[in-house]
């Protein structure tokens, strides 16, 4: 993509003439007659490589200017100047400036200074993404076939610029499949965005992914971009897609359709290319029966949708599973403890209703917890469930699973009650807020826990 390339000079006639230069190297130039109308472009645009003369016949000079610029940005400055001294250029290096041009400008050299100035950038990005890789390394552990169908389904989205939808329960790692098709696509090299719809309140939620105008509400003391303006030419990962509002829905569709959105409080309209994965622990489909969902949004997002499994229906992959959530406590500076064969057999029975989320917090609570090196089958079932005996409803083995109980009614049964323990859970036990997402009356569950001797 063409850099964008922001000339700060009070000179007219300087101005014009990199302009020139820089459209005839590719560049989109940008220019600013004084420090604050360089400031306020840097607010509303995106810039990869700033010009600035140090001596600017405004309020603010260039040095000024250039601290005011590093406190914010991390982008690469070139000082330029007609009166420049030694003195002048340590002091801007100092300030953080990557290099300094005296006038009269030469072609070769502005050329030169820009092309390092953006190499500079490239590297200093790339090193960042592979510091946060290196530091936070994307995997998906498993051997199950439900986890093998997932990397095969990843490793064939990835590199396209396709949408997708990624499905599932609470905990079971739907950020992390967005992790890993963002590693493996061809936009790997540019950051992810991530936007959690469920935690921004809806009054802030267009602010925080279109941005704002200095001034356009209270509390706006300065510009800013939103979310998708900082992933122009990456990628979005929107979490929680389900709980936006009918109204943020609406001017989310109309974004993604046309890649053209205005800031809060402004007028100008800015165009984007972003590429979108979206995550959702909720059924869209009942949602829009409910007139929740907005159908054609999720149409719109629905391009690509992956499922990820939930762990009931991947428990052989606890040992692997276990082993990596115990290297990792190991690198955070706990034991690493075994976890014998019979414990791991235990673990195997239990439904984790919280999915993998719950897993990683009752490894890391038993190896604090438990003092010996070798957690066994007791110390399992004593931390499952302090009466030492593991409930029945969180066992699968025989005829506990739904589908190999001899009836239909007796299955029926497993099921409610599996289903009901896991969404009171996922609530806390908090049964009005179980009651509104599993679509009961209150009163009716309430029954409903009685008959199938549920306690909250």
């Amino acid at each position: 993509m063409p850099k964008h390339i922001l000339i700060i000079d009070d000179e007219s006639s300087i101005r014009e003439t990199l302009s020139g230069i820089l459209e005839d190297e590719g560049f989109i130039p940008i220019s600013a007659a004084s420090a604050e109308e360089g400031l306020t472009i840097l607010e509303e645009q995106n810039v990869d490589l700033i010009l600035l003369d140090i001596w600017l016949g405004d309020n603010m000079d260039g040095l000024t200017a250039l601290e005011k610029i590093k406190e914010v940005y991390s982008l690469p400055v070139i000082m330029i100047s007609g009166h420049g001294t030694i003195e002048t250029a340590v002091q801007a290096t100092r300030k953080g400036a990557f290099d300094f041009v005296e006038k009269p400008l030469s072609y070769d050299k502005i050329i030169l200074a820009i092309s390092n100035g953006l190499r500079f950038a490239q590297l200093e990005k790339e090193n960042k993404i592979l510091r946060d890789k290196t530091s936070n390394v994307v995997r998906i552990t498993g051997k199950s076939n439900v986890i093998k169908d997932l990397k095969a389904q990843i490793e064939r989205v990835a590199p396209t610029d396709a949408w997708v939808l990624i499905r599932g329960d609470h905990g079971t790692g739907k950020e992390l499949v967005a992790q890993s098709i963002h590693r493996h696509s061809l936009m790997r090299d540019r950051p992810m965005i991530e936007v959690n719809c469920a935690a921004i309140p809806d009054e802030l939620i267009e602010s925080e992914l279109f941005g704002h105008e200095k001034g356009s509400f209270t509390g706006a003391h300065s510009s800013k971009r939103g979310k998708f303006d900082q992933a122009d030419g990456g990628i979005l990962f929107l979490d929680e897609i389900g709980d936006m509002s009918m109204k943020t829905q609406a001017k989310i569709l109309r974004i993604l359709q046309e890649q053209k959105f205005e800031r809060v409080g402004g007028h100008k309209t800015i165009s984007v290319n972003v590429r979108v994965l979206a995550a959702t622990n909720k059924n869209l489909e009942e949602e829009i029966e409910r007139g929740n969902f907005r159908a054609d949004l999720f149409w719109r997002l629905n391009v690509v949708p992956i499922t990820v499994p939930s762990l009931y229906e991947r428990l052989e992959d606890i040992p692997d599973l276990v082993e990596d959530l115990m290297l990792g406590l190991s690198s955070r500076g706990l034991n690493n403890k075994k976890f014998s064969e019979s414990a791991l057999q235990v673990m195997s029975k239990h439904s984790w209703p919280g999915n993998v989320r719950e897993l990683r917090n009752f490894v890391e609570r038993i190896a604090i917890m438990c003092s010996s090196d070798t957690i066994t089958d007791k110390d399992i079932s004593l931390f499952l469930n302090p009466t030492g005996h593991l409930p029945s409803t969180t066992q699968h083995s025989g005829a506990n699973r739904p589908y190999e109980v001899p009836n239909f009614k007796e299955a029926k049964k497993v099921f409610e009650k599996e289903y009901l323990q896991q969404k009171l859970n996922e609530n806390n036990g908090n049964i009005s807020q179980t009651a509104e997402h599993v679509g009961m009356e209150r009163s009716h569950l309430h029954k409903k826990l009685k008959s199938l001797e549920i306690t909250s």
